[in-house]
């Protein structure tokens, strides 16, 4: 359980920060950071965790295990705080909250450390109590960069609850039958052995919590997608009658007198007389190519939908499969380690480069969207040896082929550069494409010329067809990275 009110009283009366230095600052997980202070010839390490159930402020002597790649809130606050003196520490009134005053130089900060079980935070303020950044950002709560933190009233009464200072009875008696003659243990002492073996359930039980909340919210998100699409499927089933429609219209055309707003006909394959929506001031052949041409994009359509609907049950089960990986793994950091990867993917892989990316069969696709994106991957992001596409007579973005050492480029991974070339240029909607392609060092930047314009030699010609499908299948590649 986390501390109580009450207990946070006690640690800090102990604790005796006033005047201490933060000398370094660790976040050993996403919910857990290390304070080492220092003040009058001693050190200590204070640890504040956030965890569900498990909230608390303690001194320990524990190891605190380093993350494998900074995070975020860590960096932030070894920019601003690190070295900082902390002139004042107090509990807000009788409340979970712990106000910390801190000076580093001439700029002044005040830390919110807030220890609610289902909403815990740590919250860097300045004096004016504007929020400078967040453990933990929420939006719907104010608690993002440029906010501003309300802090709870001090009404100077107490709660009308007792809380109970806990004794930890079983943890000084074992103390004491193992360290005959040594001193009682202080309560931060109490608390640092007891969290410190109940730690793993705690934190799992924490850990559990997030993923199931995570699943459930990400799954329903899916669902419901995936009901819009087998809906819209439902109402590209009747295509074929379009066409029956326009072919209607074609035989009967002889009875359209050009004032009328729907054709009646006997339907040759039912029998049953049928009124045909028209327009009077088109021929029939031009009202049969309407339908025609209304039947050839719901057909398109539903084909489109066939592969979407696999692909949203597809992350539908990698969506299960991920979550029963959590639920089974036994260790708190690996649980930790699985959600960090799956919910928020965006801190822990910074992109690289500008525009788009994709990986086939091994064969590694840069795409730039516009000028910005075509210069900037052009200076820094690709190599002489590297192949670049682009299409002929029209605007667009450069594709660029990362060299593999002795490989040449694979026709297919050709074509689906090209593709991704027409896609992402003026030339899209313009059926067959010319296109040109070269080497990277064959390209020399136009003298004077508008950003990214680059004037090709040793090109060679490839003319196309953009083909929707191997479209869909890069995407679905893309998407499948992403999830």
């Amino acid at each position: 359980m986390s501390l109580n009110c009450n207990e946070i009283n006690v640690i800090l009366s102990e604790l005796k920060l006033e005047g201490s230095f933060i000398q370094e600052i660790i976040q050993p997980g996403y919910d857990t950071l290390a304070l080492y202070t220092y003040a009058n010839g001693e050190g200590k390490t204070i640890i504040i965790c956030t965890a569900q159930n498990a909230c608390r402020i303690n001194e320990t002597r524990r190891k605190i295990a380093k993350n494998d790649k900074p995070l975020r809130f860590m960096e932030f606050l070894r920019s601003n705080i690190k070295g900082s003196k902390i002139t004042s520490c107090r509990q807000v009134g009788f409340q979970r909250i712990i106000k910390m005053d801190l000076t580093h130089g001439d700029d002044s900060f005040v830390m919110y450390i807030r220890l609610w079980s289902n909403a815990a935070n740590i919250i860097l303020c300045d004096t004016q109590n504007n929020i400078l950044d967040t453990m933990f950002r929420r939006p719907k709560k104010g608690e993002i960069t440029g906010g501003t933190f309300v802090c709870p009233e001090d009404s100077g009464e107490e709660p009308k609850k007792v809380f109970p200072v806990r004794d930890f009875e079983e943890l000084q008696e074992e103390f004491e039958k193992n360290n005959p003659g040594k001193p009682v243990l202080t309560f931060n002492q109490k608390v640092d052995l007891w969290y410190g073996e109940h730690a793993e359930t705690l934190s799992r039980e924490a850990l559990l919590a997030q993923a199931e909340k995570w699943y459930i919210q990400t799954k329903s998100r899916m669902v419901n997608a995936l009901e819009k699409l087998k809906q819209k499927q439902e109402e590209f089933k009747n295509c074929e009658n379009l066409k029956h429609q326009g072919d209607l219209i074609l035989s009967y055309g002889y009875l359209l007198t050009g004032k009328d707003r729907f054709l009646e006909c006997e339907d040759y394959e039912s029998g049953k007389t049928v009124r045909i929506l028209v327009d009077p001031e088109k021929s029939a052949h031009e009202n049969a190519a309407i339908y025609y041409e209304n039947y050839k994009k719901a057909q398109n359509g539903s084909l489109s939908i066939i592969h979407d609907i696999e692909l949203s049950e597809n992350k539908i089960k990698k969506l299960d499969s991920r979550y029963e990986e959590i639920i089974n793994e036994k260790n708190p950091v690996k649980i930790e380690q699985l959600l960090r990867k799956n919910v928020t993917p965006k801190q822990q892989k910074k992109k690289e480069h500008p525009g788009l990316d994709y990986t086939v069969d091994g064969w590694y696709i840069l795409v730039g969207r516009d000028a910005n994106e075509n210069d900037e991957l052009l200076r820094h992001h690709v190599k002489g040896s590297d192949l670049w596409l682009h299409v002929r007579d029209f605007p667009g973005g450069y594709v660029f082929v990362k060299n593999r050492p002795g490989k040449t480029v694979p026709l297919e991974i050709l074509l689906d550069a090209a593709n991704l070339a027409v896609y992402y240029s003026k030339a899209r909607n313009a059926g067959k494409t010319d296109l040109y392609y070269t080497h990277v060092k064959y390209l020399r930047r136009a003298k004077n010329g508008p950003k990214g314009l680059v004037l090709p030699t040793h090109e060679k010609n490839l003319c196309i067809t953009p083909d929707k499908k191997r479209l869909e299948r890069l995407d679905s590649l893309k998407q499948d990275e992403e999830l």
